[in-house]
């Protein structure tokens, strides 16, 4: 099912044949590395069964990307119910990942603030909030870019204390109206 289009993308259900540059998209280090590490074949075998649960459960993911001129895969871009103990959990996580080749073109954004829209006016979220590691620039700038409001700093509950990545910044945005 196709869920966005946006100028560029499409968001859509995922595909068998998605899977396999999904795992190339997880193993690579530079695409990871603002995550605490890259995932084997078989986390991003169990990383995809949770984004099918999710659609199942909820109505709603973390939509499969391609590019409308190619449609090529080139990552996902959507939504996650982050559950991890925090003062702003459980709540709707909006989030992205694409590949290496697909950088520095605006498509995060581009696809982001689609999923906002499609959230707020179809999902009838009231809230949705962004987070990543302080260190992160790239992504909070999709979120500064996409309209998002800075909440917080925080310690991410599942990320080393001791590591440069624990120190995350929350975003979020509400329903208006």
């Amino acid at each position: 099912m196709l869920y966005i289009e946006t100028a560029r993308l499409r968001l859509r259900d995922w595909e068998e044949a998605d899977l396999a540059p999904f795992r190339q998209l997880n193993a690579d280090a530079q695409v990871m590395r603002y995550f605490p590490k890259i995932l084997t074949d078989e986390e991003t075998n169990a990383f995809a069964a949770v984004i099918r649960q999710e659609f199942a459960a909820y109505g709603f993911g973390l939509y499969a990307v391609e590019t409308k001129t190619g449609r090529e895969f080139i990552g996902f871009i959507g939504f996650h119910r982050a559950t991890f103990a925090a003062d702003f959990t459980p709540c709707v996580e909006i989030g992205w990942r694409l590949q290496r080749s697909a950088w520095g073109q605006g498509y995060a954004t581009e696809g982001a603030k689609a999923c906002l829209e499609y959230g707020f006016t179809h999902l009838d979220f009231t809230k949705v909030y962004s987070f990543t590691a302080k260190i992160n620039k790239p992504s909070e700038r999709v979120m500064q870019k996409i309209g998002l409001t800075f909440g917080q700093e925080f310690d991410h509950p599942r990320v080393d204390p001791g590591s440069p990545l624990c120190r995350h910044v929350l975003y979020y945005a509400g329903k208006s109206g």
